[in-house]
């Protein structure tokens, strides 16, 4: 009779260190159930909390399902990050249209995006300790510090300070993060530098900066990885990895012949998640939580993307929630 090997508490393993957090969804909550209780503390809402879909229509929230995930984590007692609030994507028009479906001025815009953030945020208020403010931004390309946006068009520059000052009003207590990917390419790393340390300057209610982490097996290097955090942390405020998952694919790579991950994928993701967990465990002054963009590899929003068809193993555990090589590796030190 074999004996069964007690799988460790990833969380607990963790606890000198950061929270260990997981995105989930209306569905996993309930299909990685025992998964998610037993190796994370902290939560956050895949794509519930998005703007489209708290308030698809001016003054109709529809917080069902943002609600069940509250729920779901404070009878599990984990905590709970928000996310998120201002972002150029699933964001209805109607926050940006006047009633005749043409471009609505800057005040009936700032208005509506402080309704929409006092609104959600004061609802979350008891249960919710930080949120992702503004997401994404910065430009990855080119001279421009900003990415082209309705925010940006209507309101300008200063859209991204009023959304922090409107978290702030809602939820004083609340940590307020400036979340985005790329971030440890030296070019986006100097942009996001440049505009968090302009809203500190300036006295803007800020707390974090969120490090997406959608990385993969070869990049960025972990020379970037610590360039990021080292230059992140120079602003004297508190870093988070939000959305981390480690593809088993390069964004180039295009082949969709794999049905499950090869022997070499599955050792060069060990490698690489042992490489990182020994970088972060560094800079645990600095680094209050890691959370990861999903639990195990029978759901990730990697799957079908960028290729459509193809399959992506990019977490700690299998899609069967046991731990691959990977977990112990993470664990074990």
């Amino acid at each position: 009779m074999t004996k069964q090997v007690e799988i460790p508490s990833l969380y607990k393993k963790y606890e000198p260190y950061f929270d260990i957090g997981a995105a989930v969804n209306v569905k996993t909550i309930h299909t990685q159930k025992n998964l998610l209780c037993s190796q994370f503390n902290s939560f956050t809402a895949e794509n519930e909390m998005k703007p489209e879909l708290l308030q698809p229509e001016e003054g109709l929230y529809t917080f069902e399902s943002a609600d069940q995930i509250v729920t779901f984590a404070r009878e599990n007692e984990k905590n709970l990050r928000g996310h998120t609030l201002v972002w150029h994507n699933q964001t209805p028009n109607w926050f940006f249209e006047d009633k005749d479906g043409q471009v609505a001025d800057k005040y009936t815009v700032l208005k509506r995006m402080r309704d929409h953030i006092h609104t959600v945020v004061t609802r979350y208020k008891k249960d919710i300790y930080c949120w992702d403010v503004v997401n994404e931004v910065i430009n990855d390309e080119g001279p421009e510090l900003l990415r082209k946006s309705k925010w940006l068009d209507i309101i300008g520059p200063e859209f991204i300070e009023r959304a922090f000052e409107y978290a702030h009003e809602a939820d004083p207590n609340a940590l307020l993060f400036y979340n985005d990917y790329n971030e440890s390419n030296p070019e986006k790393r100097e942009k996001i530098y440049t505009l968090v340390k302009s809203l500190i300057e300036k006295g803007i209610p800020i707390h974090g900066i969120g490090l997406q982490a959608h990385w993969n097996l070869t990049q960025p290097s972990t020379d970037e990885i610590r360039a990021a955090i080292e230059k992140y942390a120079s602003l004297g405020l508190k870093l988070q990895l939000t959305e981390l998952d480690i593809s088993a694919f390069t964004f180039e790579n295009r082949r969709t012949d794999l049905l499950s991950p090869t022997a070499e994928i599955l050792e060069q993701q060990a490698d690489r998640y042992d490489r990182l967990f020994q970088l972060l465990r560094e800079y645990k002054e600095v680094i209050t939580a890691v959370t990861f963009w999903g639990a195990a590899d029978d759901y990730t929003w990697l799957d079908n993307f960028p290729v459509a068809g193809r399959k992506n193993w990019p977490f700690l555990f299998d899609e069967n929630h046991k731990p691959k090589d990977s977990f112990w590796k993470v664990i074990q030190f």
